[in-house]
């Protein structure tokens, strides 16, 4: 695909009420699946190191089980990425959409319905974990599809901005589970929250399940996916669009990887690893603890959008940069700001974590959805931004807890990101920039490349 960025007029009127719209529902989705999935990450260190996991040496060991089961939501998330993306390519964004709504609330309402440790032993932690595979699963398929219904609605000039709005919902979905889970911490008594109140947080999502499933039926895929659908609909493709576009666009599907890497593993360590470190080494308190995280969350709900407003002006990769380089410093001063038990230092570094965070990924819809054509984009998208949390989001909380428990220090983690970033920084300096470019040109070259490589019929009779 040519560099060249195109100036070819914008395929759909900026239509900003109807833009909201599609904003709207995508975001309603994406809050609903991000409450339920970092709720899970909260109450890992809250609840279920205590609930479903047999006592250890000293209290990392339980917390580091239930991380072990946190992951394994990363590890079922690519193969949602790869088959949502695979059906969302060949019969629309919406529909698979909404069943990853339902499927997500189903898990997330049962897993309040577990018996714990005590109750049934190790039969606890194994039906947390085929639930939380589920839950993985469907959020897998989630991200992808929920912001190619903006990308592709959005007009070429304010791309970026229009599609980090989902991106934002990830901070809101989060802000929610955290108002739930303190609301019920203050409330109720410690006995009472780990007995039956934190279950009240799970079973909450299908009211909320049902309101965002209601919101995504009044939306429309885009006019450019329909008429690629159209067009493979003609040609009869068969081939499994995870494939082709490992054959067609491994650059961006791996440039995707890489730029996905530090972002991925950054945000884990300040939304889930911090509450770990906040609790067992500067011995907060639990209400104080979602209190810091509610402000955080709040402020990166804000900056986000204005990252990808910054993305429009500037470009992608600039702003992409700036928030990788300052990804690598932020372990070396965030946890020596958390040891001083200082409530405003300490919520100042969960801050700054996020807003360095919000460089990578407000633009991230944008600079991904950029890099493939409409025929196989849910696929492409999916592959770069799920396949990448195996090795980095899954694996953040427990290689930070591992690397407190052995070294207790704060140094090893802070390393550990910094060489995170270095790879995302690497993609950066490797990928394209697309802004103001116009999707139909991106399928235009991918149509005529398409042609040149397509292999004789086996049913041609040679001249």
């Amino acid at each position: 695909m040519s560099e060249a960025v195109s100036t070819s007029p914008a395929r759909i009127v900026d239509d900003t009420s109807g833009l909201r719209r599609i904003v709207a529902a995508s975001m309603a989705g994406t809050i609903v699946e991000w409450y339920e999935f970092f709720l899970y990450g909260t109450a890992a260190t809250l609840v279920f190191s205590k609930l479903f996991f047999p006592a250890g040496g000293n209290e990392l060991d339980a917390i580091i089980a239930a991380f072990v089961t946190y992951a394994v939501g990363f590890v079922a998330r690519p193969l949602g990425g790869i088959v949502f993306g695979h059906y969302g390519d060949k019969y629309g964004r919406k529909k698979l959409l909404q069943f990853s709504l339902v499927l997500v609330g189903a898990a997330t309402f049962l897993m309040g319905c577990l018996p714990t440790f005590g109750q049934v032993g190790y039969l606890a932690p194994a039906l947390l974990v085929a639930l939380r595979f589920l839950q993985g699963f469907a959020v897998g398929g989630e991200w992808g599809g929920a912001v190619l219904l903006v990308a592709e609605h959005s007009p070429n000039r304010s791309r970026a901005f229009w599609s980090s709005w989902p991106q934002a919902g990830v901070p809101m979905g989060n802000l929610v589970a955290t108002v739930v889970l303190l609301v019920l911490t203050t409330t109720l008594p410690d006995d009472a929250f780990l007995s039956w109140g934190w279950r009240v947080a799970f079973w909450l999502s299908a009211l909320i399940v049902l309101i965002g499933y209601y919101v995504r039926t009044k939306v429309t895929d885009a006019p450019i996916f329909v008429a690629a659908q159209q067009e493979a609909e003609q040609i009869k493709t068969s081939s499994f669009s995870a494939v082709e576009v490992f054959q067609r666009y491994p650059r961006g599907v791996f440039t995707a990887m890489g730029l996905r890497f530090a972002e991925n593993i950054m945000y884990y360590l300040v939304v889930t690893f911090s509450i770990t470190y906040l609790k067992v080494v500067v011995q907060a308190d639990t209400a104080d603890i979602l209190w810091w995280m509610l402000a955080a969350h709040a402020v990166h709900f804000l900056v986000i959008p204005l990252v990808g407003r910054l993305a429009d002006r500037i470009g992608r990769r600039p702003v992409y940069m700036i928030g990788a380089v300052a990804a690598g410093t932020w372990g070396f001063f965030a946890f020596p700001l958390m040891h001083t038990g200082h409530h405003g230092v300490i919520m100042f570094a969960i801050i700054i974590g996020l807003v360095f965070h919000a460089f990578m990924y407000a633009p991230q819809p944008a600079i991904m959805a950029e890099m493939f054509p409409t025929r196989m984009r849910y696929s492409g998208v999916s592959l770069g931004y799920q396949v990448t949390s195996i090795v980095a989001g899954s694996l953040a909380p427990i290689i930070a807890a591992s690397l407190l428990s052995r070294f207790d220090s704060s140094v090893p983690i802070a390393l550990y990101l910094a060489a995170a970033s270095v790879v995302t920084i690497v993609a950066v300096l490797a990928a394209r920039e697309t802004r103001g470019i116009a999707l139909e040109s991106i399928d235009a070259a991918d149509a005529a490349a398409h042609l040149v490589a397509a292999p004789r019929r086996t049913d041609e009779v040679p001249a």
